[in-house]
């Protein structure tokens, strides 16, 4: 975006609050912050869950927060489910997330209800959002979020 391409794994769907998902086998999906999120952020410090596994999550409903240099944030269930896993590494060293975001430092997974895997973008799909949302991100990055 801007001067830099937005580069990501064509092997995932995507999530329009900037997070990626991997299938996991049947309706269980992995889920972590896409490398355009984590440049936003820059360099994650913190990072809090406020459900534990076994719990059902609502799509959008607030399940932890996460720190870095340049904000503190929210994070918000991509899709409604049971929530089966947190990654342990990334929540003792959140750092992992910013080396290896696709990989290594992913979040959490859910055992999606019925019907919920519908919502996630495919990559084109989420390209797309990214350019509709590059003014809203501009904004962000700038601090004038709220001009």
């Amino acid at each position: 975006m801007g001067e830099h391409n937005a580069k990501f794994p064509g092997d995932r769907v995507y999530v329009t609050n900037h997070m990626w998902a991997m299938n996991t086998g049947g309706e269980s999906y992995r889920f972590g912050l896409t490398a355009y999120a984590v440049r936003l952020l820059q360099d994650v410090y913190f990072l809090d869950w406020l459900v534990e596994p076994g719990t059902h999550v609502k799509s959008r409903g607030h399940i932890g927060s996460i720190e870095s240099k340049k904000a503190e944030s929210d994070l918000y269930a991509p899709i409604a489910g049971v929530m089966s896993a947190i990654n342990e590494v990334a929540l003792d060293d959140p750092s992992i997330i910013n080396a290896d975001t696709y990989d290594d430092g992913w979040l959490i997974e859910i055992q999606a209800d019925q019907g919920q895997a519908d919502s996630l973008l495919s990559p084109d799909q989420y390209a797309e959002h990214l350019v509709a949302a590059w003014d809203v991100a501009q904004k962000t990055i700038k601090g004038q979020a709220n001009v």
